[in-house]
């Protein structure tokens, strides 16, 4: 299957590890993946901050870009939840119904990463290999928004070597919303404060979720605890194996001898 990556603003610029991984793992699996150069921001940001206008150039050239491939995937439930629920709205605020028709039919094709694996490609075993012990955090958008249900955790139960711990008040949001961070601070913090204390009472070595958004506001808030809690994008856990671990300890011991 040939398959489009919406890459989105944070895997491209913070985490393209999540972005890399998302590519490897549809690789593995038989599937040629495409990136379409003229990609940009989706405009999530400007939708949600009150500026139509900015974010109606952005959904334009998003249809634009996507419009033909038939099937299109992003590491990030955010962002599809912005493709499927903001871009017609943006479009028949502006009056362009044409351009609503067309982002409603580029929606209809584009999928979370754990959709496209379970829903499309019809697969939950992927072959991944990844000892450790860890939480899942359902990210706000991907749980309400587009509801991805248990999908990732059928993923991540398929996963050799990797002991999968149930986290406490798993539906609460982490309390990065975006700008909400920024602009309710104070809140912000307190709902971090509460799902790290949830994280740790797990013991788990990794917290694994579909946005880097979220991972980013819960790694940082645990880095400053120096917890030893590391925050891991469900593409790079999926995309692990043991030959690719093994190659990875090889490399470490080589670099050590040089």
């Amino acid at each position: 299957m040939r398959i489009a990556l919406f890459v989105t603003c944070l895997a491209d610029t913070l985490f393209p590890e999540a972005a890399k991984a998302t590519v490897r793992l549809l690789e593995r699996l038989g599937h040629q993946v495409l990136f379409p150069e003229e990609q940009t921001c989706c405009g999530q940001m400007h939708v949600n901050t009150g500026y139509p206008d900015d974010a109606l150039r952005l959904v334009r050239r998003h249809v634009r870009t996507f419009a033909p491939y038939d099937v299109v995937v992003a590491p990030s439930g955010s962002c599809v939840g912005s493709v499927r629920h903001q871009h017609a709205m943006v479009a028949r605020r502006a009056g362009d119904e044409r351009l609503a028709s067309l982002a409603e039919e580029v929606a209809r094709h584009t999928y979370e990463l754990s959709e496209l694996l379970v829903d499309v490609l019809g697969v939950t075993d992927v072959g991944a290999y990844y000892p450790h012990r860890v939480t899942y955090h359902p990210t706000c958008h991907s749980l309400r928004m587009i509801r991805v249900g248990d999908r990732p955790l059928r993923l991540l139960r398929e996963v050799r070597g990797l002991d999968l711990v149930e986290l406490p008040q798993a539906e609460q949001c982490c309390g990065f919303g975006g700008t909400f961070a920024v602009k309710n601070a104070d809140t912000s913090t307190a709902m971090l404060a509460d799902k790290m204390r949830h994280v740790l009472a797990t013991r788990a070595d990794v917290c694994t979720a579909g946005d880097a958004s979220c991972l980013m506001h819960i790694g940082g808030g645990l880095s400053r605890l120096r917890a030893g809690v590391r925050t891991v994008h469900l593409a790079e856990i999926l995309a692990s194996t043991e030959a690719g671990r093994a190659g990875e300890r090889t490399g470490r011991t080589e670099g050590v001898a040089r």
